[in-house]
């Protein structure tokens, strides 16, 4: 897939706002990483978007997460391999990033609401929000990073949170 526009070029002081606000909410939200990993794959499946998911497969893997909960996240609701706390996670991702298809996040947030405390709802929450509008740029604008973006962006991510 090749690109639309070039973002940064387009919109460079914008985008890098957009981007270093999104590293610095990351880091602030200071979260189970693996967790956020598997919320940000999950609405990236559901949105279609080939670039966030090829950016958070590698990160879920550095993250630990098995490769069997990275291969059954798609059914999640049916695979063993996911704890309460998990399920609840991706059932408010799924909740939230479909929230135009019906009002059935009341029962997802009862289960989040089980599972995460009022500060950790609030974090998961802003998460998935800034996985969901970077999956919408980049499906927008046909992006898709190659390996040394990738690595590039993995090198910003780390000097914004030392």
């Amino acid at each position: 897939m090749t690109a639309k526009l070039d973002l940064f070029a387009a919109a460079p002081n914008l985008m890098k706002d957009v981007q270093r606000t999104s590293m610095e909410l990351a880091a602030a939200a200071n979260f189970d990483p693996s967790l956020l990993e598997l919320v940000k794959l999950r609405a990236s499946q559901i949105n279609g978007c080939a670039n966030c998911l090829n950016l958070h497969v590698a990160e879920a893997r550095e993250c630990g997460i098995s490769p069997q909960q990275i291969d059954l996240l798609p059914a999640w609701r049916e695979a063993p391999c996911y704890t309460d706390r998990e399920r609840a996670a991706l059932e408010w991702t799924e909740a939230l990033t479909r929230l135009s298809e019906g009002r059935g996040h009341a029962s997802a947030y009862q289960a989040l609401k089980a599972h995460f405390s009022e500060e950790e709802q609030v974090k998961l929450t802003v998460t998935i929000n800034i996985i969901n509008g970077w999956n919408r740029i980049a499906v927008g604008f046909g992006v898709f990073a190659d390996a040394a973006a990738i690595a590039a962006i993995k090198e910003a991510r780390k000097s914004i949170a030392a």
